[in-house]
């Protein structure tokens, strides 16, 4: 198992053990269409009622089981539990790290949901001549199973900025295209970096890449046919590596027997 998922599972099992009752599993079984997991597992609520010692073993089973089946629980299970169980900090980076940080934004607010792990942003000139690089990138998130938007594809709210921060909050990737250095771009890659967010630059010229991210691996492509075609393979392969939101399961097999604890 990917380390990172395996402390996140870890530390939501920490979370439950410590606070959940039967209602919080009936709650969260139904807020990610899990309620045969949770009600099937011939131990969890039975070692929950009794004060077994094997519970924080049958949460971790059952909590891998939920991911495994549908990654896109996780931060489902991890936003239920801050709302309901908070502490002194909220981690709200795409990347587990032992620091954590609660922040308060002054320009946006910070919006309901959580980190949507098949949501891919995408932020560039919102002009014709990108309509085509777009596609590109749509067809690259669609051959992965992914959603891709830009922030002319929603309106929620009444300022625009609004709806960006929304968007990037709740992507998982965020892909950003630099090129002719629009201002726009730059600040919205910003609030991507700080929301701990995977950034994927796409430009068409290298020098459009600001200086604090050259050391970052880019995609640089050609605005022609042959060139977007290049681009919205790469872009797959990328978001492959970085999207744990596809249908391919990030976990290993488990074990079959109910009775053991993970």
């Amino acid at each position: 198992m990917d380390t990172a998922l395996g402390n996140r599972l870890i530390e939501l099992r920490a979370g439950i053990v410590a606070g959940f009752d039967a209602g919080n599993w009936e709650e969260v079984g139904l807020l990610t269409g899990t309620s045969d997991m949770i009600n099937g597992h011939p131990r969890l609520l039975r070692s929950l009622s009794w004060g077994d010692e094997d519970y924080a073993g049958n949460v971790l089973t059952v909590l891998r089981r939920i991911v495994e089946r549908d990654p896109r629980t996780l931060p489902i299970i991890e936003a239920y539990l801050d709302k309901n169980f908070p502490t002194e900090s909220t981690y709200v980076s795409a990347k587990p790290s032992e620091r954590r940080i609660t922040f308060a934004p002054n320009a946006s607010q910070v919006p309901d949901g959580y980190v949507e792990l098949d949501l891919v942003a995408v932020m560039m000139p919102l002009s014709m001549e990108f309509s085509s690089v777009y596609q590109a990138v749509k067809q690259s998130t669609a051959e992965c199973g992914l959603r891709c938007l830009r922030a002319d594809d929603i309106w929620e709210d009444s300022t625009i900025i609004q709806d960006i921060f929304t968007l990037i909050f709740r992507a998982q990737v965020v892909v950003v295209d630099f090129t002719g250095k629009n201002p726009n771009v730059m600040y919205e890659t910003g609030i991507a970096h700080t929301l701990g967010k995977h950034v994927i630059p796409i430009p068409q010229h290298l020098g459009d890449v600001p200086f604090d991210m050259q050391h970052h691996r880019v995609l640089r492509y050609m605005p022609n046919a042959e060139g977007l075609t290049k681009l919205s393979s790469e872009l797959a392969a990328k978001l492959r590596q970085v999207s744990v939101g596809s249908s391919a399961s990030p976990f290993p097999p488990i074990e079959t027997d109910d009775d053991m604890p993970f």
